[in-house]
C-alpha cells in the first residue's frame, strides 16, 4: 500500500510547510512530494519530487535533475502528471525519457496516466502507458488520474476505476512489470479512499488538495492502511 501526497505549488511559506510536515503521520507507506524548496524540511519522511527534467544536467535554467532529487534523499518522482501534460505540453515521449532518467538516478517514477473524457474506453490510457514504459525493465508506480475527476470533487466511479486498473495491470504484465503498484488519484478523500483501495483493488492513492489538510490526510492514510488489513 502506498499513499502519496502531491502538494503541487503549495504552501507559500517555510513556516506553513514546517507546520504541515509536523502534523502528518510518518509511515513507510506514505510519500510526501512537496515543492522543491521544501524538500529539505521532510528529512524524516519518504520523499518524492513533483517532476524532473528529461536531461541529466546542463544549461537548463529552472530545471531539476532526477540525480539532484536522489542526492537529497528522494526515493520517488512524479512524471506525466496531467498538469504537466496539459499546461506544459509534455508529450508521451518526453514522459518516457523522464521515467527512464528517474530509474537511471535510482528513483522510482510515479507515472501518471488518465483520460480527459469520461466516455473514453481506455485507448488514451493504453497509449500513454505503453509509450511511458518503453525501454523500462524495472517495476514502477502507475497512478491512474482521470482528468475529469482531478480537483473537481467528483471522483471516478468505482466501476470505471476498476476497469482502468485492470487495463493498467494487464499492460504492466505484458511488459513483465507485474509487481508494479497501481494507484488511484482524483478527488480522493477520507470517505472514498477505501472504495478505491478495497473495492476497486488499487494499491494506494495519489492525493492532491486533501493532502494539504493534515487532519484529513491523516484520516486518508489511516483508512487506506486499514483497508489493506481488512
Amino acid at each position: 500500500m502506498l499513499v502519496v501526497a502531491n502538494w503541487k505549488m503549495n504552501p507559500l511559506s517555510v513556516e506553513e510547510a514546517k507546520q504541515l510536515f509536523s502534523t502528518i503521520s510518518q509511515k513507510e507507506e506514505v510519500v510526501i512530494c512537496p515543492p522543491c524548496p521544501f524538500l529539505y524540511l521532510g528529512k524524516n519522511f519518504v520523499l518524492g519530487g513533483q517532476n524532473c527534467s528529461n536531461k541529466k544536467e546542463g544549461s537548463l535554467t529552472g530545471e531539476v535533475s532526477a540525480f539532484m532529487l536522489n542526492s537529497i534523499g528522494c526515493k520517488y518522482v512524479i512524471v506525466g502528471h496531467s498538469e504537466r501534460r496539459v499546461i506544459m505540453k509534455e508529450t508521451d515521449d518526453i514522459i518516457n525519457i523522464k521515467a527512464l532518467m528517474a530509474i537511471d538516478a535510482k528513483l522510482t517514477p510515479i507515472i501518471c496516466v488518465g483520460e480527459i473524457n469520461k466516455s473514453n474506453k481506455g485507448e488514451e490510457i493504453e497509449r500513454q502507458l505503453k509509450i511511458a514504459l518503453n525501454g523500462i525493465n524495472k517495476d514502477v508506480v502507475v497512478a491512474y488520474e482521470p482528468i475529469f475527476a482531478i480537483g473537481t470533487g467528483n471522483p471516478c466511479s468505482i466501476d470505471v476505476a476498476n476497469e482502468r486498473r485492470e487495463l493498467i495491470k494487464n499492460i504492466l504484465k505484458e511488459k513483465g512489470l507485474e509487481k508494479s503498484l497501481v494507484l488511484y488519484g482524483g478527488s480522493v478523500n477520507s470517505e472514498n479512499v477505501s472504495f478505491y483501495t478495497k473495492q476497486a483493488g488499487f494499491d494506494g492513492v495519489l492525493v492532491g488538495k486533501a493532502s494539504l489538510d493534515a487532519n484529513e490526510f491523516n484520516k486518508i492514510i489511516e483508512n487506506a492502511l486499514c483497508s489493506r488489513k481488512s
